[in-house]
């Protein structure tokens, strides 16, 4: 989907000097699941990657998933590696009467970096529990559990798990999914349109019953689990009644408004440090700013230590949020 005649998005500046520049896409959509707005090639499927985890979490809550609130939230993440969120994890398990031994998402360390250096100060390794697919995996295997499905081969895409999971993302999408391919933890990895995911991102945010309702509010009333304690996705739970968000790899971010409105972003090198700035920039045209987002950088310009520069929209994109300014 990267396509060389995506928009300078985002830019990096070292002092006065222009560092690099972030081409990419995005798209807005209504309430109603109509385009606001469409900036580069919004119309070729991707693979949002850990991006789609609350609509897999959908999926799995209208099977039989019997989780709720922060279990559920963490569910939908890819979480930090904190130790409230490896407890979850063992408490999903156990509560379908499971052990560490059922996950069969790669092993890794924390993705936190605090959270990282304790558990190998205290000896650990990478393990499948600590790698931050684990919430979903475990959710996985609690979902097949209650629905009276095989556990051992739950990654495989035939499944009725991941056949239910890629059926609702097409649902909430209004489009067609194509055939998965394995994603980092090993579960199957589907693509969809940035339109299409900005639109399922904009129905589960407004959904007012169901298993989205359910999704949409653990999110909201959990974003530490949906996340980490030190994430920016927590900030925009914070700083936004109503919103959810997620992550996604190589430069993917989404988020729901609850009014229905959608937004994904897809930054085309991948660089994650480019989205964040997009989507305040969005979320600021929508009437939606605030000081703590406008101050939101993870991933300051350093200097021998010290915040020399910044990432920050570009003139480009600034001209094409008019449509959306409230």
């Amino acid at each position: 989907m990267v396509d060389a005649l995506d928009p300078a998005v985002a830019q990096v500046r070292r002092g006065g000097y222009l560092e690099a520049v972030h081409h990419g896409c995005l798209a807005v959509t209504r309430p109603d699941g109509t385009a606001a707005l469409a900036l580069g090639d919004v119309g070729t499927p991707f693979l949002p990657r850990s991006a789609i985890k609350p609509l897999q979490a959908v999926a799995m809550v209208g099977v039989g998933l019997d989780v709720v609130g922060a279990e559920l939230a963490l569910v939908g993440a890819s979480h930090s590696g904190e130790p409230f969120h490896l407890e979850a994890v063992r408490s999903i398990l156990s509560g379908a009467g499971l052990g560490l031994d059922a996950l069969q998402n790669t092993p890794a360390l924390p993705y936190d970096a605090q959270a990282r250096d304790a558990w190998l100060a205290g000896g650990g390794v990478a393990e499948a529990l600590t790698q931050n697919c684990s919430g979903k995996h475990a959710g996985m295997l609690r979902t097949c559990v209650r629905a009276g499905w095989s556990i051992h081969d739950y990654r495989e895409p035939a499944h009725p798990l991941q056949a239910g999971a890629r059926r609702l993302l097409g649902e909430f999408a209004g489009e067609t999914i194509g055939e998965p391919v394995v994603d980092g933890c090993g579960a199957p990895a589907f693509a969809v349109t940035v339109t299409g995911l900005a639109r399922a991102f904009g129905r589960v945010a407004a959904a007012t019953d169901g298993p989205a309702r359910a999704v949409a509010d653990a999110f909201r009333d959990h974003p530490e689990y949906a996340s980490g304690t030190r994430r920016d996705e927590l900030v925009f739970h914070r700083e936004v009644p109503g919103l959810i968000c997620k992550l996604g790899a190589e430069g993917t971010l989404a988020a729901g408004l609850a009014d229905g409105t959608g937004i994904v972003i897809k930054i085309s090198d991948g660089a994650y440090r480019a989205a964040v700035p997009v989507l305040v920039a969005v979320l600021t045209a929508l009437g939606h700013g605030t000081a703590a987002l406008t101050a939101l950088d993870p991933f300051p310009v350093l200097g021998h230590g010290a915040v020399v520069g910044n990432t920050e929209t570009t003139p480009e994109l600034d001209a094409a949020l008019a449509v959306l300014r409230v």
